[in-house]
């Protein structure tokens, strides 16, 4: 059903109807009702391929991933991206999924943008010198980094103080009078995990404490286990525990409750970042470093995405939130 049925029903111009369908507000509201009455009985629907092409904008928007990590494994990151693209979905904007070798020299998301088949590209799994990032800032493509990389110039992020998170975390256990303090981290150089083991390392030095419990593995529920069973067979076992993901530290939790460590009198301090997860056995209290809830940032990402497709100033596109430290009431 095209503009022109309408508008020969209504006697009106097909320019009209246009703008009335699309809320031009030179159009009086008895005429957009009329329009968008009659649309609605003829069933009619808007040529979007055509709307898109008109305006320049193609209403979809790409989120780029690492193949290496499997971040579609971690419940977390997969949440987040659902309620990116419920909140973008909200303002008909399409969201892409696109998986990304992060160290290659050649990068597939780049005939995305060449072709300019997406306005906008998140990208996620930043490292601290990310070339991905360089060579968007080159070819002048927005893009939104979930994370901060060392950058030549001004570009739109949003970060959580991940090495905060962690300080603070190890702090509290320093306070609590612990002295050997375990850290199980994962092993590659994405920028949030290199912050929070900086977090941790600074709360040791700052206390002259050793750092002889720093562990660096896989971010598997079973690396996890199997680390904290190889800590607890120590001569000098930690007190205390801390992981950088939920996998790790739903691993040490299960290998902490079997060796009768997670409660009692023996008990190791465990504290996760983004605590533990949802399906975890495991119903001890444990400390967690919770970064808001996925429907915040969601929708704090959807916002700042629409901010950068409109054109503002990238220097107001660049968001830090602050981590909550839930500590365990164990006693």
């Amino acid at each position: 059903m095209s503009l022109k049925a309408i508008a020969k029903e209504l006697g009106i111009s097909v320019t009209t109807v246009s703008r009335a369908l699309n809320g031009y507000d030179d159009v009086s509201e008895e005429t957009r009702v009329r329009v968008t009455a009659e649309a609605q009985r003829r069933e009619y629907r808007p040529n979007t391929f055509a709307r898109r092409l008109k305006m320049g904008k193609i209403d979809a928007v790409g989120l780029v991933f690492p193949i290496h990590s499997a971040p579609l494994n971690n419940a977390i990151f997969f949440d987040m991206v659902g309620e990116i693209s419920h909140e973008l979905g909200r303002h008909e904007i399409d969201l892409l999924l696109i998986a990304d070798d992060e160290l290659a020299d050649r990068h597939s998301y780049m005939r995305i943008v060449q072709g300019r088949r997406i306005d906008a590209l998140i990208v996620t799994h930043t490292l601290d010198n990310d070339p991905r990032l360089s060579q968007l800032l080159s070819s002048g493509f927005p893009f939104l980094a979930l994370g901060r990389s060392n950058l030549s110039k001004p570009y739109a992020w949003f970060d959580f103080d991940n090495q905060s998170g962690a300080y603070c975390a190890t702090r509290h256990l320093i306070a609590q009078g612990h002295k050997r303090i375990a850290f199980l981290g994962e092993n590659n150089n994405q920028a949030f995990i290199t912050q929070r083991r900086n977090g941790y390392l600074q709360a040791l030095h700052e206390a002259e404490l050793a750092e002889t419990w720093l562990r660096c593995l896989p971010a598997t529920r079973r690396d996890g286990f199997q680390e904290t069973i190889a800590l607890l067979n120590l001569p000098a076992p930690p007190t205390a525990i801390v992981t950088d993901c939920n996998s790790l530290g739903d691993g040490a939790a299960m290998a902490l409750s079997q060796q009768g460590r997670l409660t009692g009198n023996n008990r190791v301090s465990l504290v996760v970042y983004d605590g533990l997860p949802h399906d975890s056995i495991i119903d001890s209290p444990v400390g967690a470093v919770i970064q808001s809830t996925r429907q915040g940032v969601g929708r704090q990402i959807a916002s700042m995405v629409q901010r950068l497709i409109a054109g503002d100033d990238l220097a107001s596109l660049q968001v830090l939130w602050q981590p909550e430290f839930i500590p365990d009431d164990t006693p």
